[in-house]
């Protein structure tokens, strides 16, 4: 895919770090930058990417659209206090739609692409929508905070 024109481009830390990520063995990886500054896929717009897959590397865009969902606004996921953000995070676990839920969707769709679960965004992003609806990502989180919480006794 042809980087998109919202001034989305590679910067000069991509690819490199993608190359070094293949001299040392990774198969495969996403290096992104979002067209709002952002180091994740963006759900604001346009998003480059430099995919290492199995030793070659090319470059690509990514879009929300590309997985179904819509754009929003910087300014609906800025994080705020720590307590804010972790309120924000169990709604989203336990089911509330927002701006939030869809870059964490996005985001997820992404990695199962990189580990191969899905070739594409969309199934990605399916397969996020329904593990969160499902409960598994809420229990998945759960389980984690109470090993941590014994690990720290």
């Amino acid at each position: 895919l042809p980087l998109r024109s919202c001034g989305l481009s590679v910067t000069q830390c991509e690819r490199p770090m993608a190359q070094t990520l293949k001299e040392l063995g990774s198969e495969r990886a996403w290096l992104v930058h979002g067209c709002d500054g952002s180091d994740e896929i963006t759900i604001t717009g346009g998003t480059a990417v430099v995919v290492l897959d199995h030793g070659e590397i090319t470059t690509q865009a990514v879009h929300p659209e590309d997985a179904g969902l819509p754009t929003h606004p910087l300014s609906a996921i800025l994080g705020g206090s720590p307590e804010a953000n972790g309120a924000a995070l169990r709604r989203l676990l336990e089911g509330e739609h927002s701006a939030y839920r869809d870059a964490v969707l996005l985001n997820a769709a992404a990695a199962l692409v990189v580990v191969g679960q899905t070739t594409n965004l969309k199934d990605g992003c399916e397969m996020a929508r329904e593990s969160i609806d499902a409960g598994h990502a809420l229990g998945a989180v759960t389980s984690l905070a109470r090993i941590t919480a014994s690990a720290g006794r």
